[in-house]
Formats: structure tokens, C-alpha cells, sequence
């Protein structure tokens, strides 16, 4: 595992670390829901239209750049948005460590929280279910339906292209469990 991506929870940050040793990235959306909280009702838009010019950087490097540049003329209209952008800056450009044409897929938890509540949404139909078992079948068949749909959908990364990332060979799960 290389990159790991949540909300700034501090144990989830110090178990990254010390189990997985690998990369922490902050999401994104919830940096962008931090730094808002910032800023006031009506200077929210230009707020986020101000951090949103880091983003669409080509490189890293630009990245940081402009992090630096937004986060300098923000700080005097509002010192605690200016304090949380120095604090996470590595953590919030954490991807663009990565291959660029990754970048999209892992600066947030989207994809997860997606998934998540997909799984809420038709545990919910259910309602009260007979036995474990039986959530575990609704379940599993759900992410093997969502592996297949990653694996065969270009809007998440194929198997493939993470291979560049990766010490070990790409497993594809089977269709059907066996």
C-alpha cells in the first residue's frame, strides 16, 4: 500500500504511518469543508474559487506554488483559513506524488464514501436481516459488483496503471466466488 486518503482524523494519520508506512493524503472535499468553515457566508464562493486555482495546476510544483500565493493573500482577511492551508498544504497535495493520470481518483475518499453509501442504501431496503451470513452475501455480491465496475471503467484506475506504483502482481477477483 502507498497511498492511504481520509479525513484528518489524527489516529487514522499515526496508524498510516505506523502500520502501512505509506503516504497519508487529506482528502480534499473535507480540507475544502475545513477551510470554508473559515470564512464567512458570503466569502465563501471566492474562498473557494481562490483554493480551487491549486487544483487545476499541471504539476506539483506549480501546485505548491500557487498553494503558497493563496494562501498568503488569504491569510490577513482570515488568519485561521491562513493557519489550516500552512498546516495541511503537504497533506491536501499529497497525490501529486503520483502518476498525473491518477491524480483525479485519489485526492478524495469520493469513490469510498460513494461505494459506502450505496451499500447503506440497499442494506436499508432489506431492512432486518435473517443472519449474518446473509449480509455478508448481499454485501460481497455488492463489491464484487463495484470490483467489476472499477476494474472495467475508465473513470477509476485500471489494475494496470497502478502497477507502476506497485512491489506486487495486480489479483483480479473472480466474477463468481468459488
Amino acid at each position: 500500500m502507498k497511498l492511504v486518503i481520509s479525513d484528518s482524523h489524527e489516529g487514522l494519520k499515526a496508524a498510516v504511518a505506523k502500520v502501512f508506512k505509506a503516504t497519508w493524503q487529506r482528502c480534499r472535499v473535507h480540507f475544502m469543508r475545513n477551510a470554508l468553515a473559515h470564512a464567512g457566508k458570503t466569502q465563501r464562493r471566492m474562498v473557494s474559487a481562490a483554493i480551487g486555482t491549486v487544483f487545476v495546476q499541471d504539476s506539483a510544483d506549480a501546485a505548491r506554488s500557487q498553494w503558497r500565493s493563496v494562501a498568503d493573500q488569504l491569510c490577513g482577511k482570515f488568519p485561521k483559513l491562513g493557519a489550516l492551508m500552512d498546516e495541511a498544504e503537504n497533506d491536501v497535495l499529497a497525490f501529486m506524488t503520483f502518476p498525473r493520470a491518477h491524480w483525479a481518483q485519489i485526492y478524495s475518499t469520493n469513490p469510498l464514501e460513494r461505494l459506502n453509501a450505496e451499500i447503506k442504501r440497499r442494506t436499508n431496503v432489506v431492512g432486518i436481516f435473517p443472519n449474518d451470513a446473509s449480509i455478508t452475501r448481499l454485501v460481497g455480491a455488492m463489491m464484487l459488483e463495484q470490483n467489476d465496475e472499477w476494474s472495467l471503467n475508465r473513470r477509476y484506475m485500471q489494475l494496470e496503471g497502478l502497477q507502476t506504483l506497485s512491489d506486487t502482481v495486480p489479483t483480479r477477483l473472480a466474477a463468481v466466488a468459488r
